[in-house]
């Protein structure tokens, strides 16, 4: 399948769009495979065109001058980048940036094309509707970060990803926008109440309720 159609095929709104402009994101494409851990954009680079994910994910984060980052979201593929759109929109460089975590493909559409798909509106209610579900995972993102304490989020992570989590204390830091140290430290108390099994690059949970009553 080419990537054209991989497209197609991930983002219905492309493929709704009229004749003559499929062709043109057909012939404009271009596709780009990278590792994981490669840096795709960065803090005041500028934004050359709108990503399509065709395999892998992306993390959107907030860098900080201390050298922590507060993650924003994860991209998957049928999903798109909204601080991309908006750098597009507003002719703006990035203010955040986006790690491959998985090994990843890509399709980008370029800047002039993409101006041009605005006039569509299935294309640009897809835009539209795409702000709308970043805006309210970033708000509830807010509200975690701002009224829930950190050993509430740990929980309400750890809880979210299975019964065994496959995870260092550092990616999980960093999923919370914190610092080794201070996870390491909670989840020694976890396990000293019982709550969870720790070892190399993995936490057992072994009492969920616990974990609940502290998320909640």
């Amino acid at each position: 399948m080419t990537a054209a159609a991989t497209v197609e095929q991930l983002y219905p709104a492309v493929a709704a769009l009229p004749l003559a402009l499929r062709d043109q994101v057909r012939a404009q494409l271009r596709t780009t495979a990278v590792p994981a851990g490669t840096v795709l954009f960065d803090e005041h680079q500028p934004c050359l065109g709108f990503p399509f994910v065709l395999d892998g994910a992306i993390r959107v984060s907030k860098p900080a001058a201390n050298g922590r980052e507060l993650p924003l979201y994860r991209v998957l593929p049928g999903e798109t980048c909204i601080i991309s759109s908006s750098c597009l929109l507003g002719h703006a460089d990035y203010n955040a940036r986006g790690v491959a975590i998985a090994d990843t493909t890509l399709a980008l559409l370029p800047r002039p094309l993409f101006d041009t798909l605005l006039a569509d509106a299935g294309f640009r209610g897809f835009l539209f509707h795409l702000f709308a579900e970043r805006m309210a995972e970033l708000m509830q993102l807010v509200e975690e970060v701002a009224f829930r304490k950190l050993d509430q989020r740990l929980a309400g992570l750890l809880l979210g990803r299975g019964r065994v989590v496959r995870a260092t204390h550092q990616q999980l830091a960093d999923e919370l926008g914190s610092v080794r140290e201070m996870i390491s430290r909670l989840l020694k108390g976890f396990a000293e109440q019982g709550l969870v099994a720790l070892s190399r690059e993995q936490v057992e949970i072994l009492d969920a309720a616990g974990l609940r009553r502290i998320a909640a």
